[in-house]
């Protein structure tokens, strides 16, 4: 099925203001019925969660649609999704709990590739109880990270490994199976940063091997929130700091204070909306729904990542940085003799947003010889379209001086 990307446009207010939008990988835009579904449920009566009164039991269906909604995208249990302010807010969370259990003389592995998300927080953690912490590196010059640098760093004193399902960066998508074969071979479990991944292929988490998997609804067109999925069976056997009077099950025990029923709502309308654009049209379920769903957006957002990307290579001066064999739609760039941060706002002022910068990949940027300062990122979604793509290499031209 061939996406219908004028039809799936029209879903957008924002694509009225007439920009061209590269920045999907820093936040995408929003459809129409997700910010319905925030607002009907910001403007309707609720209370905290229950089953008492209508407003009560409203905020319990919230949740529990988002749950199930996040378990069908995931294709995990619903009893194991967890809400949060953000994935960096839960990561930090899990690190705080997790590293109760490690004793001096434990590792954790975190990765060069990741985001500073899947990073710092097991760093800081691993230093407060003194663990070692050991990197993985990736090849610069393929931006392939491969399973074999992470397996040589295992131990039987590793605890807990880092690695992401994609680079927020240069699109680099490990193969997280291997990884986590070589992973459980040990006493570790998997920490996945899927926050890059999740908008732009299906996910099974238990297929990735995934002890636990990080996600942002905001980056597949839904609201400002975190999930992090685990198996309940795992969570039983973790005890976050939580108030006295707060419930200690599973998985509410890890959510702190009143969870944000508006953006629990819009969450499960942006399951839902993608979903929608199932060639299956309204058959079978929802988690296949979802599977199909984003089979057709991976190859149209290939598609125009593949055409954007040999337009930019027959740019004077272009460098690409994104070359794994296995990659999101997303593109870093510089072009030599031009700042990425000038190139940014000349593209700006023709209405083309593409921010330059090294994405909180902090330690990837180094690694690629980029520094802190990072590079221009070109990040598709499915709401890109051909007009898009002329937009951005008509510019790109005019700005290099070709």
């Amino acid at each position: 099925m061939t996406l219908d990307v004028a039809a799936l446009r029209a879903r957008f207010p924002s694509l009225a203001e007439g920009a061209a939008h590269f920045d999907g990988p820093g936040g995408s835009q929003v459809p129409d019925v997700v910010g319905e579904a925030v607002a009907q449920t910001l403007t309707s009566a609720i209370a905290n969660r229950g089953t008492v009164t209508r407003a009560e039991r409203r905020a319990e269906q919230v949740v529990q649609q988002a749950r199930s909604a996040m378990a069908d995208l995931l294709g995990t249990d619903p009893r194991g999704i967890i809400f949060g302010r953000s994935m960096t807010t839960l990561t930090y969370e899990m690190a705080r709990t997790l590293s109760r259990t490690w004793a001096e003389g434990d590792e954790v592995v975190v990765t060069r590739l990741d985001h500073d998300a899947n990073i710092r927080p097991w760093a800081q953690a691993a230093e407060r109880a003194g663990v070692t912490v050991r990197w993985a590196d990736f090849d610069p010059t393929t931006g392939e990270l491969a399973p074999e640098a992470v397996g040589d760093l295992l131990s039987d004193r590793t605890r807990l490994v880092a690695v992401t399902a994609a680079s927020n960066l240069i699109g680099t998508r490990p193969d997280l199976p291997a990884i986590a074969d070589l992973v459980h071979g040990t006493p570790a479990l998997l920490y996945v940063d899927g926050v890059h991944h999740t908008p732009h292929a299906g996910v099974d988490v238990k297929a990735l091997g995934a002890d636990f998997f990080a996600c942002s609804p905001y980056k597949f067109m839904g609201p400002h929130c975190g999930v992090l999925a685990a198996s309940p069976a795992l969570l039983e056997t973790l005890h976050p700091d939580k108030l006295l009077p707060s419930s200690d099950a599973v998985p509410e025990r890890f959510e702190l204070g009143t969870l944000p029923y508006e953006l629990l709502a819009g969450t499960s309308a942006a399951v839902d909306f993608i979903a929608a654009l199932s060639p299956l049209g309204e058959s079978g379920d929802r988690r296949n729904r979802v599977l199909s769903a984003m089979q057709v957006f991976e190859d149209h957002e290939d598609r125009l990542r593949e055409r954007i990307e040999k337009g930019i290579a027959a740019l004077p001066g272009a460098v690409l940085y994104s070359r794994a064999r296995r990659r999101t739609p997303t593109l870093l760039v510089r072009f030599e003799g031009h700042d990425s941060q000038e190139v940014r706002g000349a593209l700006a002022e023709r209405n083309i947003n593409v921010p330059a910068a090294c994405f909180y990949a902090i330690e990837a940027s180094r690694v690629l010889g980029l520094g802190d300062s990072g590079a221009l990122r070109i990040g598709l979604a499915p709401y890109n379209d051909d007009e898009d793509a002329d937009r951005l290499l008509d510019a790109l031209a005019e700005i290099t001086g070709r």
